[in-house]
């Protein structure tokens, strides 16, 4: 009979999302060679080959592609068993996987990571940054315990819990003459030079629906795959991007940075917490969404 390990497969599942057994084995906390060696034991007892390296490159052979689903619903249910077990001792113990969309993390991580540290000092919070639609794959999939991302997020699979509002600015070029008087209606033609994230980015489609007559400037040249990057860009008079309120609140600004209010009413986008439905941690999850808004409205009244 062959007998995986819930540590093989734990491996595996590293290997799948990573694709380099060198990251995976940062992921899962051992050296390179004691993860390759886990991996090539578990080849050995499947009698089949899992993963193929060129060069640097990793790739999922058929039978890991077809064991792959497979082995992530066993680890769901055995962390379930773990989180249930957990129950009777302590809430928010033990590993927790969250997953942050990319313009969030860099300005609520700072402040709930130490939060979280202080309330569940037992807690081992892993973190996972990618774009919406990643995240609601991987949290449905069970590969995540939570994520935290803007709203609209859709999957039946999953509980959704509004967090905060988090309201927009516009980011300017400090000496730019088309916005001496704000506020700035949503019609503006200086929105023309709007630029955006990359395809993917939930605050592309949000811009877009804020200024729904503009003409976006060609950032697809650039490739902007972060907000700081845009910001750089608009510093350096390549245009004008929107900006969340957290990233204005959040610490330093960049000198020749403009930020700006729209006209009312202000846009804004709606932050939240999702997770799976059918998990046992229901309470554990409730208690970080509490938590999230706790340091969200303080951070606002530290700002006021």
């Amino acid at each position: 009979m062959i007998k995986l390990t819930i540590r093989q497969m734990e491996y595996f599942e590293a290997v799948t999302q990573t694709l380099h057994f060198g990251r995976a084995a940062e992921m899962v906390g051992v050296t390179q060679p004691a993860l390759s060696t886990q991996i090539a034991e578990m080849e050995e007892k499947l009698g089949c080959k899992l993963f193929e390296r060129s060069g640097r490159t990793v790739h999922l052979t058929e039978d890991a592609q077809a064991l792959k689903p497979r082995i992530e619903a066993v680890l769901v249910q055995t962390r379930e068993i773990e989180a249930y077990a957990q129950r009777g001792r302590s809430v928010m113990a033990g590993r927790f996987r969250l997953g942050i969309i990319p313009t969030v993390a860099p300005y609520l991580l700072p402040r709930l990571l130490p939060a979280l540290k202080e309330q569940f000092p037992d807690l081992n919070v892993e973190l996972r940054e990618a774009v919406t639609g990643i995240l609601i794959e991987e949290t449905a999939a069970g590969r995540l315990d939570a994520m935290i991302a803007a709203l609209p997020v859709e999957h039946r699979a999953l509980v959704v819990e509004p967090l905060f509002e988090d309201r927009f600015f516009l980011a300017v070029p400090g000496n730019d003459p088309e916005f001496i008087n704000p506020p700035v209606p949503p019609e503006s033609p200086a929105l023309d030079r709007l630029m955006l994230l990359e395809e993917g980015h939930c605050m592309r489609e949000q811009a877009l629906a804020v200024c729904t007559n503009a003409r976006p400037a060609a950032i697809a040249n650039y490739g902007a795959t972060s907000l700081t990057t845009l910001l750089q860009m608009v510093a350096h008079g390549q245009g004008v991007t929107l900006i969340p309120e957290m990233a204005v609140t959040a610490g330093p600004q960049i000198p020749e940075l403009k930020v700006v209010p729209f006209a009312e009413p202000t846009p804004l986008r709606k932050i939240a917490l999702a997770w799976r439905r059918n998990s046992s941690r229901q309470d554990d999850y409730e208690a970080v969404a509490g938590i999230i808004r706790d340091v969200a409205s303080s951070a606002k009244q530290v700002q006021c």
